[in-house]
């Protein structure tokens, strides 16, 4: 869906604000999700962040992403981070090797359901209850803050790399009945050089940017399934797989679970 002239508006309006402002697994290697890197009891959060590499407000985001990713900053919380290329500022200048129109619509359903005016980039959407510029460090504080006194569902996550793909099995034991279960399939990073657009001249990364992202299935309260994940692009570098649970309705995050490879 192409954006609305209101929508464009937003985009360059939240533009503006903004400025202002391991290894890869064997076959046959078999990994699982750990309940938190970190001492002491973490609920995850989940940011995905709406991103392009044709939008030149994007890169402080993208580095803010990277940061809060390595740092684990909140105590009490462990980000689970998702880098979300869309595709609309494709037909300006530059496209976004890592885009797709899957997280242009995946970014409306957010915009119409926070009642938002219109899509922009770059945009940080917290466990699907907030969202906030993405380079703005306080405001994604705050707003993690609140999202980790939220108790989630557990999801259990393995994987194991075969012939045929990522074979992954994944597992939610609680939360309500007819929520989505969705796998992400993730690049641990990757780097561009860019050289049309606003950020002409550039050298970007990211940091776990989706290159699938996967419906497994609707939990009835317990859910449990294998699915093989094609792997595509001929990456052969490290990757992530990340399983959450969402609210259809509401969109909301009420668990997530990752694991490297």
């Amino acid at each position: 869906m192409k954006p609305s002239s209101a929508a464009i508006f937003g985009i360059l309006s939240a533009a503006w604000m903004a400025a202002l402002g391991l290894y890869i697994a064997k076959p046959g290697l078999s990994v699982k999700a750990n309940e938190s890197n970190h001492d002491g009891p973490r609920r995850p959060v989940l940011l995905e962040l709406f991103t392009s590499e044709g939008c030149s407000s994007c890169p402080p985001a993208d580095r803010l992403l990277e940061t809060l990713d390595r740092t684990q900053p909140v105590a009490g919380a462990d980000l689970i981070v998702l880098s979300e290329h869309v595709d609309y500022w494709n037909r300006l200048g530059w496209s976004d090797p890592f885009s797709s129109h899957v997280f242009t619509q995946r970014q409306q359903d957010y915009v119409n359901r926070l009642h938002l005016e219109g899509a922009y980039t770059p945009q940080l959407v917290i466990d699907g209850r907030k969202d906030v510029i993405g380079s703005d460090e306080r405001a994604a504080r705050n707003a993690i803050l609140d999202a980790e006194k939220t108790v989630k569902a557990a999801i259990g996550l393995s994987a194991k790399l075969t012939e045929q793909g990522l074979k992954v099995m994944v597992r939610v034991d609680g939360g309500p009945k007819g929520m989505e279960v969705y796998l992400a399939l993730a690049d641990d990073r990757d780097q561009s050089q860019v050289t049309r657009g606003e950020n002409s001249g550039r050298t970007l990364g990211h940091v776990a940017v989706v290159r699938s992202l996967t419906l497994a299935g609707r939990s009835d309260g317990a859910f449990s399934k294998e699915l093989t994940l094609p792997l595509k692009d001929g990456n052969g570098g490290a990757r992530r797989i990340v399983a959450f649970l969402q609210d259809p309705a509401t969109k909301r995050i009420l668990g997530a679970a990752q694991i490297r490879l």
